[in-house]
């Protein structure tokens, strides 16, 4: 069976540096599939090379089966990819309004005229749909930059998921968010549709265990070990990476 995301021994260098080690990876259909690691192990470097915001010096990113290797990032968008970052892209002046109706007329084409295309039904409709699942219904008349983080948190996801991805990569949705908002942000994660496979990458082992299916670690650029979430809490050489105990302890 056809994975959604795969890559095949996929290689970055930086010089002499070798950030991305023959990573092959598989993130199936529907997957809760988390991506962790200690600072500085190649996750966002893993995730870019994915996305196409780096070229990769060697190996093959398949998409549905589909080879998107060459591809720009906004072509493999087309495709169903999407992504949000560990700090926000928002374009703060704009209400939550106005950007979803933008990422909702761009996926249809017609990203020129979004304007005009705000009272369309069809779009008012999408709009209000997509607002409702990412708890953004109260704020969205509000200027981005004026609403808590969180509800920022939340519209970027909302944003990515207005071009209906077959994959969506979450890099670290928690970071930054104060304790008291991170709720309402891992509910509207964990209620995302199953026809969506979802890659997590996140320093937050609470939310990893608690929302992922299979856990993949990355070292140094190359893959670890991969299993369930209950494996890899159990694995001696995942605990000496992060806590620094023997593996044999």
């Amino acid at each position: 069976m056809r994975a959604a995301l795969e890559t095949v021994g996929l290689v970055k260098r930086f010089g002499g540096i070798l950030a991305t080690d023959h990573v092959s990876f598989r993130l199936e259909k529907g997957a809760r599939h988390a991506l962790i690691g200690p600072n500085g192990a190649g996750k966002t470097t893993f995730v870019n090379l994915i996305t196409g915001d780096l070229p990769p010096s060697g190996g093959r990113i398949l998409l549905a089966g589909d080879d998107v290797t060459s591809l720009r990032p906004d072509q493999r968008v087309r495709r169903g990819l999407a992504r949000t970052f560990q700090i926000n892209q928002l374009f703060l002046e704009m209400t939550p309004l106005e950007a979803l109706a933008l990422a909702v007329s761009e996926r249809r084409g017609d990203g020129r005229n979004w304007w005009s295309r705000m009272g369309a039904q069809s779009v008012v409709e999408e709009v209000a749909e997509i607002a409702g699942r990412f708890r953004l219904t109260d704020v969205l008349d509000r200027r981005t930059g004026s609403l808590a983080y969180g509800k920022q948190r939340l519209l970027e996801i909302a944003l990515a998921f207005a071009s209906r991805p077959r994959v969506l990569l979450l890099d670290e949705p928690a970071a930054g968010v104060p304790q008291a908002e991170r709720p309402e942000l891992i509910e509207a994660v964990a209620t995302l549709p199953r026809e969506v496979a979802v890659l997590l990458i996140e320093h937050d082992m609470d939310l990893v265990f608690a929302y992922a299916d299979r856990i993949s670690v990355l070292v140094d650029g190359a893959l670890l070990t991969e299993g369930t979430a209950e494996a890899i809490a159990k694995d001696a050489r995942v605990r000496a990476v992060y806590l620094g105990e023997p593996e044999n302890g």
